[in-house]
């Protein structure tokens, strides 16, 4: 505990001393992530990462730079590596998410395997008008990355990043894109159709959304509806009982229930389940 408070203090005294020095310019390439959408606060954002490497690290970084002003409130850092419970490393690294990895990108795997650090961003995040929460981690993980790093383990979307994809479709875009922190998930039914739903939408406050028997003719506009509502909601909308879905060629009988918990194992997260006609 101690350990990764500390660290916590050298990351924010750092900064508070950058902004100090060039604060004009600092506030001002440091752009805010508004949420346009949002009206009032739901619940709190979850976010869980852990980044694998061999890090040499000493916190000094940019905020500019790193697109970043240090580690959110209510985010806790932890390192873990050889003499401080190297069980950790592996602890994640095992179930199906691990073995597909281990099928799909060998190499990567091969060096996650390899790291003798990580470091883990846990915590929760009070739902406020903007997501700068969410561009301080990004940009803290990407110092990592530049420092030792090698991939990035999203626990609430269940996926691995390389060095190189993280930077490319998380950091270097310098904006939300909720779709890119957002996983769409379908499996088949037994009366031939699939249910769609979705994983990572607690990292925004809001529920994941689930949709059943969807026939093949409609997959495609399923599939864009989930996206439009990704973006809704990670911009602050809210999706309750009273929301409607107009958009064609869907039905204008479809409605929204809020249902689950936050231990509905496949959604990790609240959900909103679409029933139609």
């Amino acid at each position: 505990m101690r350990y990764y408070t500390y660290i916590a203090f050298l990351i924010l005294t750092f900064l508070s001393c950058k902004s100090q020095d060039k604060k004009e310019s600092t506030m001002t390439e440091i752009n805010d992530w508004k949420r346009e959408r949002f009206e009032q606060p739901l619940d709190s954002a979850y976010l869980f990462y852990v980044v694998y490497g061999d890090f040499n690290v000493d916190f000094k970084l940019s905020g500019e730079k790193y697109q970043t002003k240090g580690i959110p409130n209510g985010i806790d850092l932890m390192h873990y590596g050889p003499e401080t419970h190297p069980e950790v490393l592996e602890s994640f690294l095992e179930g199906y998410v691990w073995d597909e990895l281990n099928k799909d990108n060998l190499t990567l795997s091969n060096q996650i395997k390899e790291a003798k650090e990580c470091y883990i961003f846990k915590g929760s995040v009070a739902d406020t008008d903007n997501l700068n929460y969410y561009r301080d981690l990004i940009g803290l993980i990407t110092y990592l990355l530049d420092n030792g790093g090698v991939a990035v383990y999203d626990l609430q979307v269940l996926t691995f990043w390389s060095k190189t994809d993280w930077i490319e479709k998380i950091f270097e875009p310098k904006a939300p894109h909720p779709r890119q922190h957002v996983l769409i998930i379908f499996s088949e039914e037994e009366n031939g159709t699939k249910w769609f739903h979705t994983r990572g939408l607690r990292k925004y406050g809001r529920s994941d959304l689930s949709i059943h028997n969807v026939s093949k003719e409609n997959e495609n506009a399923i599939v864009d509806l989930i996206n439009r509502l990704i973006d809704f909601q990670a911009h602050g909308g809210i999706v309750d009982k009273d929301f409607k879905i107009d958009m064609k060629p869907l039905p204008k009988t479809m409605w929204c229930e809020q249902k689950g918990d936050f231990e509905d194992p496949d959604f990790n997260n609240k959900h909103i389940e679409i029933h139609w006609k």
